[in-house]
């Protein structure tokens, strides 16, 4: 629900796809109905998003709201024209769409829900929950969600690629985040990976998870502690990546997270990541994959064995002191130092917009 395309900016060849995947559905006449997310949506006015390029020329629906002068939220119908419009109605069911609104999702809900006054209501949510995505940016607590049960029978829910769903505090579920059909970031190899099938039948929507076939992802640390050349350190990391590779049948091209762990005799530096990238293509041919170095040099000062720090450890460590020097952070160190290396992480991908560090930080910090 949102998130069709991972970057706001994509390849020629990737819109030539999507075009090639949707228009069975165009001829068929079956309408494909979308909303935003946080990465296919473009921050900068009066430039066109690829999603709104589709819908301009059929391909899908993309709702998304007007907001009024008072703040509130209008769900104007769609215009197949225009490829414009917050709501549509097929066959008695009303189907409202909202996308990606940010970091405050949760205080918006009450707009959201005043602005809707029709009823057998479906929402598209492109918002995540905390107690499911505690590493998410741009979700809402549970209780801030449990409002929409009241305009909508069922939400749809994106963001956080972990499949969940969310009940009343009577127990009535009313909101279902499918999570992703295929594995995305390093961590999802442990979801399950799907969609929900849901039907309707005189208002009554009976969602069914149904299973996908993601491609291979494997994360894994390779220990090559004791190695005292570089070359030495390559050889037996291929060796231990062909044997983790062994046990998987899929032949599909997999995602790699390997972690070089391990006291060494060489600056660990000297393994770069693009040599060893090299090497994995020798036999892998992956189709992405990461590599944390996480080598410790062992050196001897006056015969005696001294280790050297990894640049992984000095940056903790680092982290660490800085917060500890704010009385307010004191005994949240480690917390505030995951989330900072995640912040991080997340920048250097391009995954996230200041607006949306603004709102994590306003949101526990």
């Amino acid at each position: 629900c949102g998130d069709l395309f991972h970057t706001g900016q994509i390849l020629p060849k990737t819109f030539a796809k999507t075009i090639e995947t949707l228009q069975p559905l165009k001829e068929a006449g079956i309408p494909c109905i979308a909303i935003e997310g946080n990465h296919d949506w473009i921050h900068r006015r009066n430039n066109i998003s690829w999603m709104e390029a589709l819908s301009e020329m059929g391909y899908i629906c993309l709702l998304r709201p007007e907001r009024t002068e008072d703040g509130g939220y209008r769900f104007d119908p769609f215009d197949e024209e225009t490829g414009m419009g917050g709501h549509i109605e097929i066959e008695g069911l009303n189907i409202y769409g909202l996308g990606y609104i940010g970091a405050q999702a949760g205080s918006h809900v009450e707009r959201i829900c005043n602005a809707v006054t029709t009823v057998n209501n479906l929402l598209l949510f492109h918002v995540g929950i905390w107690k499911y995505s505690p590493v998410e940016i741009g979700n809402m607590k549970i209780e801030e969600a449990h409002p929409l049960a009241e305009k909508f029978s069922y939400v749809a829910l994106g963001h956080g690629h972990k499949p969940y769903v969310i009940e009343t505090p009577e127990g009535k579920p009313y909101a279902y985040n499918p999570g992703a059909p295929e594995r995305v970031n390093f961590g999802e190899e442990k979801y399950d990976k799907g969609y929900y099938f849901v039907t309707v039948e005189d208002g009554k929507f009976s969602p069914e998870f149904r299973s996908t076939d993601p491609r291979p992802m494997l994360v894994e640390a390779i220990n090559i502690d004791g190695t005292k050349d570089a070359d030495n350190a390559l050889a037996r990391f291929c060796e231990q990546v062909q044997e983790k590779l062994a046990d998987i049948s899929d032949k599909r091209a997999p995602l790699l997270e390997l972690k070089l762990a391990g006291r060494v005799g060489f600056h660990p530096f000297e393994l770069g990541r693009e040599r060893l990238r090299l090497a994995l293509d020798e036999f892998a041919s992956p189709l992405h994959v990461e590599i944390k170095n996480h080598l410790s040099l062992v050196t001897r000062t006056g015969g005696e064995e001294v280790v050297k720090k990894s640049l992984a450890e000095i940056e903790n460590d680092v982290l660490h002191e800085l917060i500890g020097t704010h009385s307010k952070y004191k005994g949240r160190e480690e917390e505030l130092a995951v989330l900072s290396l995640a912040v991080r992480d997340l920048v250097l991908k391009g995954d996230i917009e200041d607006d949306e560090l603004l709102g994590l930080f306003s949101e526990d910090v």
